[in-house]
């Protein structure tokens, strides 16, 4: 079947009408769904005929979907051709975590200015951590800091390595990732801003499928090896809360 072909074949199932036509757009609907939940949960990514197999549908049927759902940012297409869960579904982690991330504001915000640097809620979206809530200390005149929305690879940075360690273990992860497993929060250097130090503690909370962190980062080094235990108190509180 050519692309043109299968694209009257969408439109004469669109012309239905009553009963007809809501099945069409519940099956359209379902499909688009389908395909956001395949993609995600591949941090490697999925090529459209992969998503065609999957779906049971032409290779034009579910590259349109997938064009579609990129529009609105929810999956990207990567340089390699692959699709991966994209920006949009920051939005919809946001709303999912809203009660998480609204609870652990006042939490942030008293570390802070306890420990007197930058503290943040980091959530990871597929190979990402993007950060969901920062809150920068008032009780220092010189700090560190970065926007929410912010984001590096997973298994970079304290964050990154604190958010891999909450997946199963794998044979190729690195041994930073393991040992932030074993120890129970992740400490780096330089990682990923240069002369930064990051402490990160991944969050326990009770639906697992929802992995985010607690970070710190501050541009000295006594602090960053001073706030572990805090960071471990913080973290423990945040999860009780979610």
């Amino acid at each position: 079947m050519s692309d043109n072909e299968a694209g009257a074949d969408d439109r004469k199932a669109g012309r239905g009408s009553g009963a007809a036509g809501k099945a069409v757009g519940s099956q359209t609907l379902a499909r688009g769904l389908l395909a956001l939940e395949l993609v995600a949960a591949q941090p490697q990514g999925l090529a459209v005929q992969d998503v065609a197999q999957r779906l049971g549908v032409h290779r034009t049927i579910a590259y349109r979907i997938l064009v579609t759902l990129a529009e609105r940012h929810l999956v990207v297409r990567a340089a390699d051709g692959r699709y991966r869960a994209g920006s949009g579904t920051v939005t919809l982690a946001r709303g999912y975590a809203a009660g998480v991330r609204e609870a652990a504001l006042p939490v942030l915000r008293r570390t802070a200015d306890e420990l007197g640097a930058t503290v943040a809620l980091i959530s990871a979206e597929g190979d990402e951590a993007v950060a969901v809530a920062v809150v920068e200390p008032w009780s220092v005149d010189y700090h560190l800091s970065y926007r929410v929305g912010s984001r590096h690879p997973v298994g970079t940075g304290a964050a990154g390595l604190a958010l891999a360690a909450l997946r199963a273990p794998a044979e190729d992860e690195s041994p930073e990732v393991a040992q932030a497993r074993e120890q129970g929060y992740a400490q780096t250097f330089g990682q990923v801003e240069p002369g930064a130090y990051g402490v990160a503690v991944p969050l326990r909370m009770a639906d697992p499928a929802l992995h985010m962190c607690v970070n710190l980062i501050t541009s000295r080094e006594d602090v960053a090896r001073g706030s572990i235990a805090a960071m471990r108190a913080v973290a423990e509180e945040i999860s009780a809360l979610g």
